[in-house]
């Protein structure tokens, strides 16, 4: 571990990793204890909320979906019991309207699935208001349908039949798309 990272995780190098993918969250939490977090694995929502009841860590990496629920609560509990976290959420999909509803609820960042841990470390321990570089592919016209039909789907709470409605589309058809992984 280098002095500056250590000097940049501060006195508490608690990290809590809540990921479903159990052989994803142990390779990355034998990888942050090496970069100097005191790491914490919750496999499910239900054990990632009984750790921050627990020991609220300075640090968390949330994945969105989890077998049991969202990860957004956990963001939540997190946030509640501990202002001063750096939450990082980590999505498979790679949805703007989540990663966006993961931000306002108080993460401090989102990464797309696979991550790895320098990307990790990098975002946990960003200056407050640096700007990430711009991306070296901007995102394909399939790509842009896709996040604006999760968009839409997120502030229709997640309503398929009523996402469906608004976006002029047929349910079945909807529920297919989201089904799916989005594209590159």
């Amino acid at each position: 571990m280098s002095d500056d990272i250590a000097t940049r995780i501060g006195p508490d190098p608690a990290l809590l990793l809540v990921d479903d993918d159990e052989v994803f969250v142990a390779r990355l939490a034998r990888a942050m204890e090496r970069r100097g977090f005191r790491t914490r694995v919750a496999t499910s929502v239900a054990g990632a909320l009984a750790a921050v009841q627990a020991d609220p860590p300075a640090y968390a990496v949330i994945d969105l979906r989890l077998e049991d629920g969202s990860g957004l609560d956990v963001v939540d509990a997190l946030r509640a019991r501990r202002a001063d976290a750096r939450i990082v959420v980590l999505t498979g999909y790679g949805a703007i309207a989540t990663a966006v509803a993961a931000v306002k609820m108080g993460a401090t960042d989102y990464l797309s699935k696979p991550a790895d841990a320098d990307e990790v470390t990098s975002a946990l321990l960003a200056a407050g208001g640096a700007l990430p570089p711009p991306p070296e592919n901007p995102m394909s016209a399939d790509r842009v349908r896709w996040e604006h039909i999760q968009r839409v789907y997120e502030q229709c709470d997640r309503n398929v039949s009523e996402t469906a409605r608004r976006l002029h589309m047929h349910r079945r058809t909807l529920q297919r798309i989201l089904a799916k992984r989005g594209p590159k």
